[in-house]
């Protein structure tokens, strides 16, 4: 303080003034930052405040939102995440995205949208990342920036590719541009729907920020100085200001809401900001260089805390929370949308009416509902138009699907529709011009459709084919196509049609540019214009002043001249870069320019007014001025279709019009009509399609033949010209079909037992239809119908392929192309076969006969060559060398034709001299065979013809004489004509989803399909030869069924109470039929129709599987393949049970009798052997050891029949000595169980034999007397176990011990009235009702002797149960063993649990299967090491592949069938000398079911230690074949 002066100081709140004595109040409010929202000055001090939706903190200055904890929602281009600014926590919202920038949300409605930018979509979903919905999905370049419109719920984005702001409802529907002059480069966009107002900024030429009302209105800058990329854009509704950053200046400035008061708030540590918002007192922008999400004071641009880094790529960014979209505004549009019709849209106070992109408003509420005229232009990937009903001309993308490469256009105003050709796709196509009813129109046999014309008279499409140099003609939905005109044309581009004079006039601009007319019909052609053209393009007629105007790309002029050529002008002649599509409207020409990517218009007269309608737009192509006031023609069509049986064509005048026909088809002399169809032509597969090309015609043009149904491979072709049919074979579908010539009445013939149909053909003459199949090797014959099958051919075929048919000479021919490639000739019913040619063959695929030069004709893919020799395979000669790859081949007059995969085309020579190549059509992939038809030529004489050749079925040409067959497996009677239906003795054999037939009566041993409907997985089956009925189980649908082998006839006789019936025996004697549930451990019986059930056994079962009976002596035998495998016979009524044998047993899958040496055979699927023994188990011997993995067998003669499921085949033995082993049947899937149907085995008798014993329901024959017994459930009918009495009702109030519910009874309709029903049986005979004498059966034993033999087998059942229990203990006393630890399982049930069961080994549950780790010295010696153990468990249920070499170290333990265990999540931890990782791994991994009953595990990496010859499965393929660079058909 200097001595002498006095300093005056100040209350806090007050400042000195100037003159330094007085004190004045401080206005604080004035200084930014005091408070963060509201402030008031007082005397001395201020007061903060905060706007609705926010509360004042303890600190008196800061405001907090009210509501939940803020969000930060950011695009992070793949996805869109959250973040919490204060946690950092950090949660993904949507995934999986292409490119995602800009986003908003509408926290009300819980939607969040966004930009994508790779997509060119705007996308919605909600805020829980559900729902995915596209919302703007055409017309968009690069929409940058994207902001919705919360208050009046619409969407408005910005396009810097277009250079637009857009707005359209939240659905997307009523987009409308609302912003496009003086526009560059927009991108952020923010709306202030409170005030009505949107702000946008632009990062163009001349970087701004600016504002408008949300109409579009009053469009102001905000900011236009010291910018360059303009980047993010955020307002702060609370403060009333708006922030935005600079990436090139790295500066983040804020301003008033209308610009003033700008200011930087932060100008460093910004590498590259791009997107910004705001939330109470911070700002939060995304950083690309940095790629991190950043904070800051919004005032002082201090505190910067990066809230999260190393993001992928983060984009726009916005804060989730209610106060960001502040519900303090009016809704400006009420409830109804203001009285609009279409879009209502706030303003600065009020609202605006506006309408979609081009629609007018007709009144100040109201659009116009259509467009009244617009410029329609394709853009390769888009359809776009402009309207003129408008000022905007703002061109608008019409919504249609798939469009590739769009060139040509037109429309139809009758209908509404336009139509374009793609050159990608190459069809013709059309939709409404509002986008909906989109269809192709043409698809087929179109290359490069570079011209179109609606002719609007007579509803007709015109198109020029640059590829195919064609111009063609159709109805308006493509039906009646045809070709009219086909010579000298060389790049024909645009057409253009007038029917009013009935011309049209196309240009060409191949080597001689040209400029044509003829009449709409093809008549009067000339070439009006010739000369000075280079690339003449685009076309119009002008209808007013009789002028054809086009445009020239080469000479970049358009020019016009009379409608003959007379004088020509230049209406243009500079400043055309590239002209391509032309159209005239009123006064105006219009045209589209490829390099200045422009769309331009002219006076038509002048060519002056030369003005730009649209800019900067890729790709234009055809451009046309769509209006409704065409001119109206007289049309002489219109009656009667002109008096044309197909085509009306409009035609110059005299004639006004002239008939047409459809491609491929010749106009009968009446000039009216057209012949009925194709008389000569080609026919040919192309895998997914069958095509054809006249003959009659000077030109080639393929048409498709129309069938209903999918192709997916088709392979051969046959036809038969008497009835106009087509045949083909389809190696994918697995089917030989047919169908009439113009695609009707289609129908499958075949569809049992082929594989790969390579070949077929069609004998006219003796109405047959022969094939060839490559998969089965076989070569069959058959009805036109595909009725009386038979196989011709099944022995020494490698791969036959193409057939060839000489009827008259009664010679057939094939080839083959196995490893020793040869043609072959036999006669037509398979005798006197002889091998033609044999060597210097590769690939012998096409095959033709010429009749007429007596030569055999082939070509070969791999020689190159098309060959010739005489009919006996001598003269052998090259016709034509080198060919590329041919494959099918054929011939008609003196030509032959083939197929080319290599050069996919069709060519065609001189079939003498082999000169004069051409093709026929090309630019055709995947060709396949091919058949040429004469239908105007004798068929020629049918040798068959006189009474079928004196046959009942089948009689097929030889070369002297015929001779009579039968379908495949029965043979031809004594007389030599004639057959019975079925063979006499012969195999069933079921595989999962079909039962087959293999005749024992032949000797070719084929399966024929057995028609039984409705098969899902048949596992067993019997015969019942009384009723000639065949019983099967299905275990998908648990059901026993019935059914004649014709198919008819089929019933259910046991539809519930079963879980897995593995094994199913019918008792021919007495009727009934007896089964084993592996699912419930029981063995039943019912009566053959399903009636009185009854369990037999239901204790001490484990896993039975197989069962036979043996009605003769009375004895039912099993296999059980459970802990302790046995096989067990008892009494038929389940009585005197008994273990044959239960050593020395792996699992005994399948069991049969032999009734004539009375022994039982098994088969042993873990032992891998057969056995036989006597019919008390005794002189057991091992019949076969070893083979692979049998399931079923049954016997026959001398012989043993088995199915392998590891070989996939049926094999046979010699019951006797086991030697003579034969495979009967090779490469069947899912093979299962085995029956023999013959006269002799289901023979002898018992006393149930006659009327049922007397029995009122079951009767059970013993060795010589019989029990009656009762079903354990009452069926209504009164039951006595007593022959021959029926007891009477009781009276009412009568007791009645019921039987024991073992299952859910069946509903019946109707309530049983009156008295309870007795079952009349030893203990309740005293019961009113039953007589108090017994009447015993004969040969019956006194009563005593049965308590005793009951006491007996209670002791008996007493020793069985601890000897399990000691068992028991000793197993799990090994379980425990230190190595093993358990397993977890999920999803253990194929049907119905999901959740994870953890499976202890040492508790075991009754129906899961355990992987258990067992020390055991094996049978054979083989089984010392501890070695995993699998049960062989249901894969009776799954139908996936099965190699049980990899299972052989294998035991079952307990599992019931049903419960198919997916080793997902399988934890094991192998001891080591078990399996090897890999191994274990595998073993694991594979998600092949592990089913109970017969597991399916497929662990094919596993290499067996015993089987080591069998790693490969039995394809029946030769493993060594030639290259193989043909693939298999």
């Amino acid at each position: 303080m200097v001595r002498g002066l006095v300093q005056c100081t100040c209350h806090t709140g007050y400042r000195l003034t100037d003159d330094s004595k007085t004190c004045q109040d401080v206005d604080e409010c004035a200084e930014e930052g005091y408070c963060s929202q509201g402030c008031t000055n007082i005397e001395g001090g201020f007061q903060c405040w905060c706007v609705q939706g926010y509360e004042l903190r303890p600190d008196k200055r800061s405001c907090k939102a009210l509501g939940p904890e803020p969000v930060l929602l950011f695009a992070n281009r793949i996805d869109i995440r959250q973040v919490l600014p204060h946690r950092s926590e950090y949660t993904l919202l949507l995934n999986n995205l292409e490119n995602a920038i800009a986003l908003d949300f509408h926290h009300s409605r819980e939607l969040v949208f966004w930009s994508d930018v790779t997509l060119d979509r705007i996308m919605k979903a909600n805020l829980n990342g559900s729902n995915v919905e596209e919302v703007v999905s055409t017309g968009l370049e690069s929409p940058g920036g994207l902001a919705i419109d919360w208050i009046h719920d619409k969407l408005y984005w910005t396009d810097s590719g277009t250079s637009r702001i857009e707005v359209a409802n939240l659905d997307g529907t009523h987009r409308k541009v609302l912003l496009w002059q003086s526009m560059e480069k927009p991108r952020a966009i923010a709306l202030h729907p409170i005030e009505g107002k949107i702000y946008w900024t632009d990062w163009g030429n001349t970087p701004r920020i600016e504002y408008a009302n949300m109409d579009g209105s009053n469009r102001r800058v905000i900011a236009d100085t010291h910018l360059f990329w303009p980047n993010g854009l955020t307002i702060d509704y609370a403060s009333h200001r708006i922030y935005w950053v600079d990436a090139k200046h790295h500066v983040i400035e804020r301003a008033d809401l209308d610009g003033r008061n700008r200011k930087a708030v932060i100008s460093q540590g910004l590498p590259h900001p791009f997107a910004i918002t705001v939330f109470e007192d911070s700002l939060y922008w995304t950083d690309w260089h940095t790629k991190s999400i950043n904070s800051a004071n919004k005032f002082t641009g201090k505190n910067q805390e990066v809230i999260r880094n190393k993001l992928h790529f983060p984009m726009d960014i916005h804060t989730l929370h209610p106060q960001r979209q502040p519900a303090g505004g009016r809704n400006r549009c009420g409830t109804n949308n203001g009285g609009c019709s279409h879009l209502c849209l706030p303003s600065n106070k009020t609202y605006t009416c506006t309408c979609p992109t081009g629609f007018k408003k007709v009144d100040h509420y109201s659009c116009a509902k259509s467009l009244d005229k617009f410029l329609l232009f394709a853009r390769r990937t888009d359809i776009r138009r402009i309207s003129f009903d408008t000022e905007d001309m703002s061109d608008d993308v019409i919504p249609l699907a798939d469009v590739r490469n769009a060139v040509a256009l037109d429309w139809h105003d009758k209908d509404g529709y336009i139509y374009w050709t793609d050159v990608t796709t190459d069809s013709i196509n059309r939709a409404l011009w509002n986008g909906t009813k989109q269809e192709v129109v043409v698809d087929t046999s179109l290359e490069s459709p570079a011209g179109l014309a609606i002719d609007w008279v007579t509803n007709k499409l015109y198109w020029t084919d640059a590829g195919t140099d064609r111009i063609e003609v159709s109805n308006a939905d493509g039906s009646m196509r045809t070709v009219l005109i086909w010579e000298n044309l060389d790049r024909p581009r645009d057409i253009v049609v007038d029917p009013t004079g009935g011309f049209m006039y196309w240009t060409d601009w191949g080597a001689n540019p040209k400029i044509e007319r003829a009449g709409m019909d093809a008549s009067n052609r000339i070439v009006i214009i010739s000369s000075n053209l280079t690339w003449p393009n685009g076309l119009a007629i002008d209808y007013e002043t009789k002028r054809l105007y086009w445009a020239d790309a080469g000479m970049k002029t358009i020019e016009y001249g009379n409608f003959d050529g007379s004088d020509r002008q230049v209406l243009i002649g500079s400043q055309l870069p590239h002209p391509f599509g032309l159209t005239v409207h009123e006064d105006k020409l219009y045209w589209t320019d490829w390099l200045s990517k422009s769309i331009h218009s002219a006076d038509k007269l002048t060519g002056l007014e030369h003005h730009t309608l649209a800019e900067n737009l890729e790709n234009l192509m055809d451009i046309h001025m769509f209006h409704q006031h065409r001119e109206t023609v007289h049309n002489p069509c219109s009656v009667s279709n002109g008096g044309c049986s197909h085509l009306c064509l409009l035609a110059p005048a005299p004639m006004a019009s002239s008939c047409s026909c459809p491609t491929g088809i010749n106009l009968q002399s009446d000039g009216k009509t057209c012949t009925p169809g194709m008389s000569s032509f080609l026919i040919f597969a192309r895998r997914t399609d069958i095509r054809m090309v006249s003959l009659d015609i000077p030109y080639f043009a393929d048409v498709v033949l129309a069938v209903n149904s999918s192709m997916k491979n088709t392979i051969a072709i046959g036809v038969d010209p008497k009835e106009g049919k087509v045949y083909w074979s389809d190696s994918t579908l697995k089917k030989i079909s047919r169908a009439n010539i113009n695609g009707s009445a289609q129908q499958d013939l075949v569809s049992t037992g082929l594989m790969t149909t390579d070949g077929l053909a069609v004998d006219a003459v003796g109405r047959k239809i022969y094939w060839t199949d490559t998969g089965t090797n076989r070569i069959e014959v058959a009805n036109l119908d595909g009725s009386m099958r038979k196989v011709l051919i099944w022995q020494n075929l490698d791969s036959p392929r193409a057939i060839a048919l000489y009827h008259e000479m009664g010679y057939m021919y094939w080839t083959d192309w196995g490893e020793h490639a040869k043609l072959e000739r036999s006669a037509m019913d398979g005798s006197d076969r002889v091998v033609l040619i044999s060597n210097n063959l590769g690939w012998p695929n096409g095959l033709a006969i010429d009749t007429a030069g007596s030569q055999l004709l082939w070509a070969d893919a791999h020689t190159e060559r098309i060959e010739a020799s005489d009919l006996n395979g001598q003269n052998r000669h090259t016709l034509i060398t080198p060919v590329q790859h041919p494959y099918g081949l054929t011939l008609l007059g003196s030509h032959i034709y083939w197929t080319d995969w290599q050069s996919r085309s069709i060519q065609r020579a001189d079939k003498n001299s082999g000169a004069n190549t051409i093709t026929v059509r090309a630019n055709l992939p995947g060709l396949m065979d091919i058949q040429a038809v004469d239908r105007e030529k004798a068929t020629g004489f049918n040798k068959c013809s006189k009474r079928n050749g004196g046959c009942t079925h089948l009689c097929l040409p030889r070369p002297n004489g015929t001779s009579c067959a039968c379908p495949t497996g029965i043979l031809l009677k004594g007389d030599g004509r004639s057959c019975d239906d079925s063979p006499e003795t012969y195999l069933l054999f079921s595989n999962r989803v079909s039962v087959r037939r293999i005749s024992l009566d032949t000797s070719d041993h084929t399966d024929v399909h057995v028609p039984v409907p409705e098969l899902h997985n048949v596992i067993s089956l019997d015969y019942d030869s009384v009723d000639g009925k065949l019983y099967y189980t299905d275990v998908t649908l648990d059901v026993i069924r019935r059914a004649n082998l014709d198919g008819s006839d089929m019933e259910t006789v046991i539809s519930q109470g079963l879980k897995t019936t593995d094994g199913l025996a019918v008792d021919w004697v007495s009727r009934n039929m007896y089964w084993t549930d592996t699912g419930r451990n029981t063995i039943e019986v019912a009566r053959l129709d399903g009636t009185s059930r009854k369990v037999l056994v239901n204790n001490s079962l484990d896993e039975p599987r197989a069962i036979a009976v043996f009605p003769s002596k009375g004895f039912l035998f099993w296999t059980d393949w459970g802990h302790i495998a046995k096989i067990e016979r008892s009494q038929l009524d389940g009585s005197d049970r008994k273990v044959l044998i239960n050593m020395d047993l792996g699992w005994p899958n399948g069991l049969t009798l032999d009734y004539d040496t009375r022994r039982i055979f098994w088969v042993d699927a873990h032992l891998d052997r057969i056995e036989s023994s006597d019919l008390n188990g005794k002189l057991r011997q091992v019949l076969i050891s070893p083979v692979s993995h049998p399931f079923a067998l049954t016997q026959q003669d001398r012989w043993i029949y088995w199915t392998d499921w590891q070989t996939k085949s049926i094999q046979r033995v010699d019951k006797h000595t086991g030697r003579n082993k034969e495979t009967v049947l090779s490469n069947v899937e899912g093979l299962m169980d085995i029956i023999v149907v013959s006269p002799h085995r289901q023979t002898g008798t018992n006393h149930c034999g006659a009327n049922n014993g007397r029995c009122t329901h079951l009767c059970f024959a013993k060795t010589n007397s019989f029990v009656c017994a009762c079903p354990d459930e009452p069926d209504g009918r009164p039951c006595s176990t007593i022959s021959g009495y029926v007891p009477t009702s009781p009276a009412k109030g009568a007791s009645s011990t019921p039987a024991p519910k073992r299952f859910p009874k069946p509903p019946t309709d109707t309530p049983h009235r009156g008295p309870p029903l007795v079952n009349c049986t030893d203990k309740n005979l005293n019961a009113e009702g039953c007589l108090s004498t017994v009447v015993t059966a004969p040969h019956g034993e006194s009563l005593h002797i049965s308590y005793v033999i009951g006491g007996v087998l209670t002791i008996l059942a007493i020793l069985i149960l601890i000897a399990a229990f000691i068992i028991y203990r000793h197993k799990k006393s090994k379980f425990a063993e230190p190595g093993v630890s358990n397993l977890t399982y999920s999803n253990p049930s194929y049907r119905t649990s999901t959740q994870e069961v953890k499976i202890e080994a040492s508790q075991k549950p009754p129906i899961y299967n355990q992987l258990r780790y067992k020390k055991e010295g094996g049978v054979d010696g083989g089984y010392t090491k501890e070695k995993i153990r699998i049960v062989e468990g249901v894969c009776l249920l799954s139908n996936e592949e099965l190699y049980w070499d990899d299972l052989k170290q294998i035991k079952p333990s307990r599992g019931g069938l049903h419960t198919c265990i997916r080793t997902d999540t399988v934890s094991l931890q192998a001891s080591s000398a078990s399996l090897d990782d890999g191994e274990t791994e595998q073993l694991l991994q594979e998600e092949a079911s592990e089913c109970s009953s017969i597991t399916t595990l497929t662990p094919s990496a596993i290499t067996p230690q015993r089987h080591a010859q069998h790693s490969l499965p039995d394809t029946g393929w030769a493993s060594i074949r030639k290259p193989s660079t043909e693939s298999e058909v």
